[in-house]
């Protein structure tokens, strides 16, 4: 009874020590690192369809890295010391390699980096006689389980999903190291109604497809807050100014209890850019509209030209330039920019028709004035002839028409509709009336009134612009 269970036993000692001895000798120095492989990947070993096997002795005690093994292995901690870990861990670092906004229409900015993601499985430690620091598994790409992560909230990928570019490394400790090449266009979202001084905000998150949070647990490695940047890294017309690396909320998932990380990139736009192209170009038009007011009033040809000019160019950089901008509904700083200083030279053009309709018309009285001439050298005449005809009345009246203004005439029955070169005393009935301004009089105030209230107001405009949508950009911020 007792020799057949001696031999089974000695037959299945033998069965173990054969097999430690064909794996010793799978393992031992000069195997290229495809043959251990191959032996390490036997389906009767390995079975890529079933996750890493995160309840192992190794990995049972809360471990963080392979170098953790060798505590366990000196019983420096023990399985009650640790809690248990349940689902695999997934260490996730992003590199960015370039960013590129191509389209300001689009709101899309180009990312390029490397995904780097690190677990452990133990079904791929190999012996220490081995040669290899690490075991090169990119032929066996599709031979070993690689986490099923897929990037969602993002836009589209320039290049296929199947990623061509990547590095698999397998360690002796059984950590494996997955880096892949990512080229995404991000669909981002800004305030464009204080467009263009908004600052995009770029997202996207990485989950797995398949597993929930109790199989796959994704962390930032190191608990890094902020993306790595690569010592190369090029900016193609991308301003990044703040990025960010978190933890989805479990409630915002819509698929349901995931494991998933989010990426939050944060731009700004060149402010010179537009300055030099949009504002700077339209202040000089708006400005050069108001010319026309220190022209003479009958100088027909020259106001013209510079109002409707001012007014085709600034329509045709307009035009031009908001047809790279984004199509929105609501009213932005650029629709306030424009509005405002296409309605500005368009109150000059509408000046200068005011001012020429007033200074043709008919004056009211016979006070002719040349045009080109200063209008009160041309009343000077009548102005010293009544100083004259008050020098010469009694002086009892002199106090009484010293106070009389140069354009007031005496209206009396005996006279007729001529002014009076006697004294008031010969009128039996006299009503005095205030000349009616000449229209060329007229026209000239309403030039001057303008020199003063286009700029000022002009002026008013631009500090409340800038200064209103700088406030909410920082309010935004």
């Amino acid at each position: 009874m007792g020799q057949p269970w001696m031999l089974v036993r000695a037959a299945a000692i033998l069965l173990v020590t054969r097999q430690t001895l064909a794996l010793s000798d799978i393992f031992e120095e000069g195997k290229s690192d495809k043959e251990i492989l191959d032996n390490l990947l036997r389906a009767t070993r390995y079975d890529k369809r079933l996750l890493p096997p995160v309840r192992d002795a190794d990995f049972c005690c809360g471990l963080q890295s392979p170098e953790d093994v060798k505590l366990v292995s000196s019983n420096q901690v023990t399985p009650s010391s640790g809690k248990q870990r349940g689902s695999l861990t997934v260490n996730v670092s992003v590199l960015l390699l370039s960013l590129a906004s191509p389209d300001e229409s689009s709101l899309k900015y180009e990312v390029e980096f490397l995904l780097q993601q690190q677990w452990y499985d133990p079904r791929l430690r190999y012996s220490n006689q081995s040669q290899y620091s690490y075991l090169n598994a990119i032929h066996h790409h599709d031979d070993i389980w690689l986490p099923d992560t897929y990037f969602i909230m993002h836009g589209d990928f320039k290049d296929p999903l199947i990623p061509v570019h990547f590095s698999l490394r397998i360690y002796r400790n059984g950590s494996v190291n997955y880096l892949m090449r990512r080229h995404l266009i991000l669909s981002c979202q800004g305030s464009l109604n204080i467009f263009p001084f908004d600052d995009p905000k770029c997202t996207f998150s990485m989950e797995s497809i398949s597993y929930e949070i109790t199989s796959i647990n994704y962390v930032w490695k190191n608990d890094e807050d902020v993306l790595r940047k690569s010592p190369s890294l090029t900016t193609l017309n991308a301003y990044l100014i703040n990025n960010q690396t978190l933890i989805c909320p479990i409630q915002s998932s819509w698929r349901g209890n995931y494991s998933c990380l989010r990426v939050h990139l944060i731009f700004t736009r060149d402010r010179a850019f537009y300055f030099t192209t949009v504002f700077i170009p339209g202040i000089i038009l708006v400005t050069s509209s108001f010319i026309t007011f220190w022209l003479e009033w009958n100088a027909v040809p020259a106001r013209v030209m510079i109002g409707v000019t001012t007014m085709l160019n600034f329509f045709t950089t307009s035009n031009g330039f908001r047809s790279t901008l984004p199509v929105v509904s609501n009213l932005t700083a650029m629709n306030v920019w424009d509005g405002v200083c296409m309605c500005f030279i368009y109150a000059s053009l509408l000046e200068f028709v005011c001012v020429n309709y007033v200074g043709r018309k008919r004056p009211l009285h016979n006070v002719v004035y040349r045009p080109g001439e200063n209008p009160f050298k041309q009343r000077l005449p009548a102005v010293l002839s009544r100083i004259g005809i008050i020098l010469a009345s009694p002086l009892g009246d002199k106090k009484r028409d010293s106070t009389t203004v140069a354009n007031e005439i005496v209206t009396c029955p005996s006279c007729g509709p001529n002014p009076c070169s006697h004294t008031n005393n010969g009128c039996p009935a006299e009503v005095r009336k205030k000349e009616p301004p000449h229209p060329i009089r007229v026209a000239k105030t309403i030039d001057v009134i303008a020199r003063i209230t286009f700029p000022t107001a002009f002026a008013v405009f631009l500090i409340f612009f800038f200064y209103h949508y700088k406030s909410f950009t920082n309010a935004h911020e």
